[in-house]
């Protein structure tokens, strides 16, 4: 029988219709534009300067505290400014803007196709390494993976799950990744097991991706303490919470992390950027992105250099479709819309989708009919209407006591709202009003 979370969920239409699309290669830009912050927690730090010469690879932005990371050169030119864009969030950030000249990598990347599966590093040496490559979670959290691997001293890790779920409807980015790359994830979740110190890892797929679970099924048969397991396809399968449900039996507490029931979770892109950076000595400054949408005219999934404008990756695609009425970086339930083509991939660009204007169009909304089905598919037991009636009211303090910090942002409760009440919109909201009380009571 296969394998699911208990609380909530729904079936949105998959639309997986970039599945069997190989990764390509995406030309590079004339000119790309880097954030400085593709990542939770504070900015990176810009050690570069105007008119510098830059190679692949090269470190431009470091890390500026614990929960922060690097940023490298995804191309070698020269930097033309370092100045502040709107980025996929709506927010200003500081950014590097390299003019491309050739294609000059650092040295020291071992850029051969030849698969390195001999572990050389200890623990520290890895977490140490994974720090220095700038590599944060590529699921679309892009929590830095080196703080997860640094597990507190009061607990311990006992599983790691590998998350290759990808629940989101149209993307596939991680989908082919498991087709064309397995034995190198594979690879990375040894050496994120070594790092974390568990003899045991689980990577959950959903059953829709047969292909995959079948490749991983065959290959795992030369490794020992790793296993794929075949979860039932339902949405939001993805969270962090969810698959430790579905896989361990095991249910995170309110406000704790993964790590409270022992498991550790990271992406299967960032397995793979993992091995990169270990055994290649390659930085994160490229990553696979799916290009996509009922209308688009090519779609594809693209190995894609981070400060590449999303307008590229439509002109690849075939253009700009007429009908088109939003562009969304990421998936239709938890993607943000863009204002401009203009922005930027980052390391947390999963794909960019073209919604047909008639699928775009929000409908108006009406009164709430407590027909509760916002609470029944609400995969963290929420109460999404109460939330959202004390949000517009602006009683934060019920809004905390009812949980508000453990919404997950998957859009369920919007997607099945009969009335089309904007639940999540006022949930977002109510989130970070409550997390500003929060930090301004805790620095009391």
């Amino acid at each position: 029988m296969l394998k699911t979370f208990s609380k909530g969920g729904i079936h949105p239409p998959e639309n997986k219709i970039s599945a069997e699309k190989p990764i390509e290669n995406l030309s590079i830009p004339d000119i790309v534009t880097i954030p400085v912050s593709q990542h939770i927690g504070k900015p990176s730090k810009v050690i570069v300067k105007r008119r510098e010469k830059v190679k692949v690879g090269q470190l431009i932005a470091e890390s500026s505290g614990f929960i922060s990371a690097n940023i490298h050169s995804s191309v070698s030119g020269t930097v033309t400014k370092i100045d502040s864009i709107v980025d996929s969030s709506g927010y200003k950030r500081q950014a590097v803007f390299i003019k491309v000249e050739g294609d000059e990598w650092l040295e020291t990347i071992d850029r051969s196709i030849e698969i390195n599966r001999k572990i050389a590093l200890s623990a520290d040496e890895i977490v140490k390494k994974v720090n220095e490559s700038g590599i944060v979670g590529l699921g679309g959290a892009t929590f830095p993976t080196h703080v997860k691997l640094s597990v507190p001293k009061d607990m311990t890790a006992e599983i790691l799950l590998i998350n290759g779920v990808e629940c989101e409807p149209y993307l596939t980015s991680d989908h082919r990744l498991m087709i064309e790359k397995a034995e190198e994830i594979v690879v990375g979740t040894r050496l994120l097991m070594t790092a974390l110190g568990v003899e045991k890892a689980v990577i959950g797929i959903e059953n829709n991706k047969e292909d995959a679970i079948n490749n991983f099924t065959h290959l795992l048969k030369e490794y020992d303490g790793i296993e794929v397991q075949a979860l039932k396809v339902k949405y939001p399968q993805g969270g962090e919470k969810q698959l430790i449900k579905a896989i361990t039996g095991r249910e995170v507490p309110s406000g704790g992390l993964p790590i409270a029931v022992g498991a550790v979770v990271h992406n299967v892109g960032t397995a793979f950027a993992v091995y990169e950076a270990i055994q290649k000595n390659k930085p994160l400054f490229e990553r696979v992105v799916t290009i996509t949408g009922k209308s688009v005219n090519y779609f594809a999934n693209f190995v894609v250099r981070i400060g590449t404008p999303i307008s590229k990756l439509i002109d690849k695609s075939g253009g700009f479709p007429d009908d088109t009425g939003k562009i969304i970086s990421g998936g239709p339930m938890m993607g943000k819309a863009l204002n401009s083509l203009d922005i930027p991939v980052t390391k947390g660009t999963s794909g960019v989708l073209l919604i047909r204007d008639v699928e775009s169009k929000r409908r108006k909304s009406h009164a709430c009919i407590r027909c509760a089905k916002c609470i029944t598919v609400c995969p963290m037991g929420l109460e999404p209407y109460v939330l959202m009636t004390a949000t517009q009211k602006k009683i934060f303090e019920r809004v905390e006591k009812d949980r508000v910090l453990d919404c997950i942002e998957c859009g369920s409760c919007s997607y099945v709202c009969p009335s089309d009440r904007p639940l999540l919109d006022y949930i977002r909201l109510g989130k970070a009003n409550v997390g500003r009380i929060v930090r301004e009571r805790n620095s009391n």
